[in-house]
């Protein structure tokens, strides 16, 4: 099965953060590729990537950087796909502030969906309910999904009431 979304970062130190969006991708049974582009180090693979995504069957690009987060919005200027941008908090940020702001202030025209700061696992659920939009098995597997997370709450609304919310819920 080829690849629907793939899953770029600037730096395999990225990995950690990055390492959400493909399992919540695996868990939903969407095929994906992950692989390290960087906007400053390897220019020309980034413009690549980009420009050939779409012909090799990707319909999402799920494009994680830290710092000056160049990565999600310059792929973004260069393919016809959406991207969703993860910022992610990295040793040289500035508490993550500079990642999330630099990928989230796209010029009108360059749109980068973004997600919370090193929140690679909602980027996979948001890449999912983008494909899901023409594919109803998807679609299917992600309001199942979201019916287990109102199942969770539900059932930590009964063990409150029959514990008391003075105990630890851990």
């Amino acid at each position: 099965m080829s690849p629907r979304v793939g899953i770029i970062m600037g730096s395999d130190s990225d990995l950690s953060v990055m390492q959400a969006a493909a399992d919540i991708l695996k868990e939903f049974g969407i095929a994906h590729e992950v692989t390290v582009v960087s906007a400053h180090r390897t220019p020309l693979r980034m413009i690549e990537y980009a420009q050939k995504a779409r012909e090799r069957g990707l319909k999402v690009i799920i494009a994680g950087a830290g710092g000056a987060a160049h990565l999600p919005g310059m792929v973004a200027s260069i393919t016809p796909l959406p991207v969703i941008g993860v910022p992610i908090k990295s040793s040289n940020s500035i508490d993550g502030w500079d990642s999330v702001l630099s990928i989230l202030q796209m010029p009108n025209g360059v749109p980068v969906a973004t997600v919370a700061l090193n929140a690679a696992k909602n980027a996979g659920i948001l890449a999912a309910e983008i494909l899901g939009t023409a594919d109803d098995s998807i679609s299917q597997k992600v309001s199942a999904y979201k019916n287990s997370l109102n199942n969770e709450v539900i059932e930590k609304v009964e063990k409150m009431k029959q514990a008391g919310w003075e105990n630890n819920f851990d």
